[in-house]
């Protein structure tokens, strides 16, 4: 049973709070509130679930259906918002024509049974019908390209339920990390040595494709035995994911939960470079100066990983492959362009970034903090 404290009267968007300067958050805590956040509640199926649509300025609001525990449902509202806010800064860094959006659904004893779990994804999909398109969900932790598609009967405008862009985002992250090692440490990726946090879809392609450049890797996963199959893919080493971040390493890649970077681990970083797939990698705002004054640079994660949504632009703007292969290499050059400027101007990458995010966007625009 869940004891969140948001209930659905205070379920409302910013566009019915008319103050341009005022910012709001949701009820009970810090967490941003965007054009819409929508709390779902079938009594049949036991779906519990939000979703939260931050920007619809550049079109609709694109994000993935998370479905993970939450310790309650006030928990879940506030990670479906901040990451909803973190997708319309990267949305907008990639220059596609979507808004951010994300949500969150909870999972509950009984909901890996297949009927109980298409039951849900069916009591989901009817509520994302109600937003008319404003919402256009896709693959995240705990969702598949399968459960997609069941949502895809009810709402069609669904992405990802044909393919799985988790190669494409490792893809991303892979020219990123190519990119800041040149320009920081000024070298290839040979002999390099990378630690990633999380071994799922995105983590582990992304160890083949560092492991292929001569780049040595260590693992770490909750799944003890998926790290080892994936280190040992590649020969690499397997580590805790608890200590990840504090191994001795070039770039610390995180792939997993979100906010893994705050004072106690920021302080623990053993490494030159941050650059991975996860997203709202920053526990506060205030964490990326946190990381600077450690003498480490910070690539923020919505930069790094817009390769997943640069496939779904794809897919339903009809790119050939050569053309999304490009967009994927502008990944990399994206990152280069982002530290020579923060270089030049003495700014954080963190902020050179809101700062492109917002002049697309026409507003002043930042991860949540």
């Amino acid at each position: 049973m869940l004891n969140g404290k948001v209930s659905v009267a205070t379920v409302l968007g910013a566009r019915d709070l008319k103050s341009a300067h005022t910012a709001v958050s949701v009820p009970g805590s810090r967490a941003p509130l965007g054009e819409e956040l929508l709390l779902c509640h079938d009594r049949a199926s036991g779906l519990v679930a939000a979703i939260a649509v931050d920007d619809t300025t550049l079109g609709p609001g694109l994000g993935g259906v998370r479905w993970m525990p939450y310790p309650t449902l006030g928990d879940a509202v506030e990670e479906a918002c901040r990451l909803s806010q973190v997708m319309t800064l990267k949305n907008a860094v990639a220059g596609i024509p979507y808004g951010g959006a994300k949500s969150v659904m909870v999972r509950q004893g009984g909901a890996d049974r297949p009927a109980q779990r298409d039951a849900q994804l069916l009591a989901f999909a009817s509520y994302v019908s109600r937003l008319g398109g404003a919402y256009v969900p896709g693959v995240d932790m705990g969702t598949t390209v399968a459960d997609l598609a069941v949502i895809a009967t009810v709402a069609p405008w669904v992405s990802c339920n044909h393919n799985d862009p988790s190669p494409a985002t490792a893809l991303g992250v892979f020219h990123s990390i190519e990119a800041a090692v040149r320009h920081t440490l000024h070298r290839d990726l040979a002999g390099l040595h990378v630690t990633v946090q999380g071994a799922g879809h995105v983590g582990s392609a992304l160890v083949r494709l560092l492991a292929d450049r001569g780049a040595v890797v260590a693992v770490a996963d909750v799944d003890r035995v998926r790290a080892e199959a994936v280190a040992g893919g590649v020969g690499g080493s397997v580590v805790s994911p608890e200590t990840a971040h504090a191994l001795p390493c070039d770039v610390f890649a995180p792939c997993a939960s979100a906010r893994v970077l705050h004072a106690a681990s920021i302080d623990e970083l053993r490494c030159a470079l941050v650059v991975g797939s996860a997203n709202d990698v920053l526990a506060a705002r205030a964490c990326a100066e946190r990381v600077a004054r450690r003498g480490i640079t910070y690539v923020p994660d919505f930069v790094a990983n817009a390769g997943g949504v640069l496939q779904i632009h794809a897919e339903r703007a009809g790119w050939d492959g050569g053309r999304l292969g490009l967009a994927l290499d502008a990944v990399g050059t994206r990152t280069a362009d982002l530290l020579e400027e923060a270089d030049a101007t003495h700014s954080l990458p963190l902020r050179v970034a809101e700062q492109w995010a917002s002049a697309r966007l026409g507003r002043t625009v930042a991860i949540p903090d």
